[in-house]
């Protein structure tokens, strides 16, 4: 499953990308737009696309099914940036390509949004502790694991924010900021209300987890 999300899907997305650029595909060549502006432009919708497919996967009853798997972790640490369904993958990876393709965004801008995308998680996800002045100033330049953390807060209102994983700027964007938990940031509940036992740590479970009907929220 690492293998597969960190190595393999930035690597289709950057085939698809040059079979784009072969073909003349997409609506940056359409309007003249080539290399670095080319480069820059498209880093930056890639990643409004995967803030936007992320609060699909929240509001999408089905999408969420497979994304409640993400949730489900207990604990909050670097393992949780890897940890998704595959079929949730394959869908993001589908609606990855579909953005490259209709971009027609340069190979090279596509390989290195995925790069910087898996750092980032694997970041932002992290149990880092930064003091609160170093915070301050970093997220307003990326999502830090203080913000990050609020997501994968136990309170579904928390869970429902801060969407972003490379920059910050759209959830302040789009209204779906939240700065801090209402709890203690340190020792907040991490996961989902309905499963608090030791099922998230189970491999298979969290396999057949899209399919079982989730208790009320």
């Amino acid at each position: 499953m690492l293998r597969l999300s960190v190595v393999v899907v930035p690597a289709l997305a950057a085939l698809a990308a040059t079979y784009a650029e072969g073909e003349g595909w997409g609506l940056l060549p359409a309007l003249g737009i080539h290399g670095i502006a080319a480069a820059v432009v498209a880093f930056l919708v890639l990643d409004l696309a995967i803030y936007a497919q992320h609060v699909a996967f929240h509001f999408v009853p089905a999408f969420w099914r497979l994304h409640r798997v993400h949730h489900a972790d207990t604990e909050f640490d670097v393992t949780t940036g890897v940890r998704f369904h595959a079929g949730e993958i394959f869908l993001s990876q589908v609606w990855k390509i579909a953005v490259v393709l209709a971009l027609g965004a340069p190979a090279v801008a596509v390989l290195v949004f995925g790069i910087v995308l898996n750092a980032t998680a694997m970041f932002n996800h992290s149990n880092l502790r930064l003091p609160d002045a170093v915070d301050r100033r970093l997220r307003l330049l990326t999502v830090t694991p203080d913000m990050h953390r609020v997501h994968h807060s136990i309170a579904v209102i928390e869970t429902n924010s801060n969407f972003g994983f490379n920059f910050p700027f759209w959830d302040r964007m789009f209204g779906t900021y939240r700065a801090a938990s209402l709890s203690d940031q340190a020792s907040m509940p991490i996961g989902l209300a309905s499963y608090r036992g030791a099922e998230p740590s189970r491999l298979w479970w969290l396999m057949v987890l899209p399919f079982v009907r989730e208790p009320q929220r």
